[in-house]
């Protein structure tokens, strides 16, 4: 899969052991409209997914985590993939470790119809929520928010520059959506 682009802070000693955390994040669009996760508690939008299991292959990973964090159901002959971002920082839970995700980005379709989401207890604390919404608005919530949690603002970070990708990718190819 191609790489999109890297965060990697550096603010960690080379001899720190890393813990690697891949996931796996759907781009599901909709009469011009993203579906994202919505955090009510930190106002923010992130891409609906999350990390693959050992031994579960990135599509199987993306199916299972659309559905529990959304409760949208991934037609598996539609992904295809748009590309990843590596982040490598200092782990904010464990001390000499280094935080390491590849976020494997995928396009999928969803067929019309929600299941209940299972959230974990994070999840439920931040108050996640699908929104279909316009990338727009999406790109610039993200830029603006802000938080205590410099994991968190890292992260959206994260989401805000691939929103910023998909919409110039649609844009070029002509795509709509």
């Amino acid at each position: 899969m191609k790489r999109l682009f890297v965060i990697d802070l550096q603010d960690y000693k080379e001899s720190d052991r890393v813990f690697k955390r891949p996931s796996a994040r759907g781009i599901i669009l909709r009469n011009h409209t993203i579906a994202l996760v919505y955090s009510q508690k930190e106002h923010y939008y992130k891409f609906p997914g999350g990390g693959i299991r050992e031994q579960e292959d990135r599509k199987k990973a993306l199916i299972r985590e659309v559905r529990e964090e959304v409760g949208l159901i991934v037609i598996p002959d539609s992904i295809r993939e748009f590309g990843s971002v590596m982040r490598r920082q200092k782990s904010n839970q464990s001390p000499d470790t280094v935080f390491e995700q590849e976020n494997f980005y995928f396009f999928c379709q969803v067929k019309n119809q929600l299941t209940e989401q299972e959230l974990d207890d994070y999840e439920k604390e931040a108050g996640f929520s699908l929104r279909f919404v316009d990338m727009d608005e999406a790109i610039n919530t993200n830029r603006d928010y802000d938080s205590q949690d410099f994991f968190n603002r890292i992260m959206i970070q994260r989401e805000m520059r691939v929103l910023q990708l998909v919409k110039e990718y649609l844009q070029n190819e002509k795509k709509d959506f």
